[in-house]
């Protein structure tokens, strides 16, 4: 009887030792299995991978180059030739559909990142510091989300853009310089900046909604009672536990900033010719789609597939690293 005791006390653990027995929470993993699990999820990281690999290596395993022409083959039917046709140039279209990924990905992470690192920087010091600063901002920011984006980015694109072409022409005949007469960077870092200035308000507004709920956390409370300055607890504690919708976020706004690019292609006051781009396509393809319906078939799948593809991924990052979002 005695022995049944001493064993059952020996079974007896305390609450430290309880906690050892069982296999630490990873909130990394957990939202890794969530992610898995959602098929769509899967679908849409698949098709972006794809995406990636191709603006990385594709131009280096295209079977033309995108700015070789025969005007002989100009307007050929998708053929095993030339898979996707030919242009009215009689260019390869697949040739210069994956030249054209390179471009909407370099403009879609360019934009995407700047946004981000702008809307987090403002919307954080909004919602941390409150008061006139944050009413401020907040003012700045409901007031660029009143006009629609792609209008406004179209005028700041058509403003900014004859000016510095001007400009660089000045220099040129001052100096000489070959540089400046590569006007193709000024068409991206117009595009960049553009799109960036009517991005960064939907995250600012995000970061700021969240880190208003975090500031008053007892963590939160505890850092300032230990003396810790505003800046060093906004940088090291409130930021990282806010960045979570903002990822989610980001990863929608990829598509959004590729469709954005391929609207002013488009118009004609994004990326010009003869760099390939999606939307330079979809409106050389747009005038002659009765007859030559493959020029325009081709780039705009591809372009609604990837737009499909980063909302599916938003919406699994949302449903893994969103705990309101999860089903038991």
């Amino acid at each position: 009887m005695i022995d049944n005791i001493s064993s059952n006390q020996n079974q007896i653990l305390t609450p430290e030792e309880q906690l050892e027995q069982h296999e630490p929470i990873s909130l990394f993993k957990d939202a890794l299995e969530r992610l898995l699990s959602n098929q769509l999820a899967i679908a849409g990281l698949i098709i972006v991978v794809i995406l990636f690999l191709v603006a990385i290596i594709g131009p280096y395993l295209t079977p033309y180059d995108f700015l070789s022409q025969d005007l002989a083959q100009r307007h050929q039917p998708p053929t095993t030739q030339h898979l996707l046709g030919t242009d009215d140039l009689g260019r390869d279209v697949l040739s210069r559909i994956i030249y054209g990924a390179r471009t909407a990905t370099i403009v879609a992470f360019s934009v995407t990142g700047i946004s981000v690192v702008l809307g987090v920087f403002i919307g954080s010091i909004a919602g941390y510091i409150g008061g006139w600063v944050d009413s401020l901002i907040v003012w700045i920011i409901d007031l660029t989300m009143s006009v629609p984006s792609l209008l406004l980015a179209v005028v700041i694109n058509i403003s900014l853009k004859t000016p510095i072409t001007y400009w660089m022409d000045d220099m040129y005949l001052a100096t000489n310089n070959p540089v400046f007469r590569e006007t193709i960077w000024v068409d991206f870092a117009l595009v960049f900046g553009a799109l960036a200035l009517v991005m960064w308000p939907t995250y600012a507004r995000l970061i700021r909604g969240q880190i208003i709920s975090i500031r008053k956390e007892n963590f939160i409370i505890a850092a300032q009672a230990m003396g810790l300055s505003r800046w060093r607890i906004l940088a090291r504690y409130v930021i990282p536990n806010a960045l979570g919708p903002v990822i989610v976020q980001a990863s929608a706004g990829l598509g959004q900033a590729m469709v954005l690019e391929s609207a002013f292609s488009f118009l004609g006051v994004g990326v010009r010719p003869p760099i390939p781009s999606w939307g330079n396509m979809i409106k050389d393809g747009l005038r002659v789609w009765r007859n030559y319906y493959f020029l325009l078939a081709a780039p705009a799948s591809v372009l609604g597939i990837v737009t499909v593809a980063f909302s599916f991924l938003g919406d699994g990052l949302n449903d893994a690293l969103n705990p309101k979002s999860w089903k038991e």
